[in-house]
């Protein structure tokens, strides 16, 4: 019966490790595999990813164009026409609803109403932005508009 204690890999299954640099009989020796001379035969050698051997470097051929916005607030946009399409006999819709139903891809992520189609059942819509054509457009089929702030 085989124990715990006399447990053994089977011969040949485990190899030494390769040990570079330890002398010409080990076939890794003198250079190590690094061939000769040169800045990468050097010990802690290392160029930057984008070092094109003194070539000017592609980030520095290119030139910088636009500007972005750090601060600027990014919304999931849902038109109120395709809240429309959907066959739904719910009188409130928030971001669980829309998400449920493949409008948006995030609930936690902000969700902005815009006017594109058009709505005519009376429903509450819950979000954290409507543009105004949306808002006037829910209202005028006897629904409601709440803003949400974001979590």
């Amino acid at each position: 019966m085989s124990m715990l204690n006399n447990l053994r890999p089977s011969k040949g299954s485990n190899r030494n490790k390769k040990r570079i640099g330890k002398g010409p009989g080990s076939g890794w020796g003198t250079t190590s595999g690094k061939g000769n001379n040169g800045a990468k035969a050097r010990r802690g050698a290392k160029n930057k990813p984008y070092f094109e051997g003194g070539q000017t470097p592609i980030t520095r051929r290119l030139p910088k164009r636009g500007f972005n916005n750090i601060f600027k607030t990014h919304y999931q946009i849902v038109n109120i026409g395709d809240v429309q399409k959907i066959e739904n006999e719910d009188s409130e819709i928030d971001a669980q609803w829309l998400y449920d139903h493949g409008l948006i891809h995030s609930k936690d992520k902000l969700i902005k109403i815009l006017g594109n189609g058009e709505i005519l059942k009376s429903i509450t819509i819950k979000a954290n932005a409507f543009s105004k054509t949306a808002r006037d457009k829910i209202e005028k089929a006897k629904g409601k508009t709440e803003v949400v702030n974001s979590a």
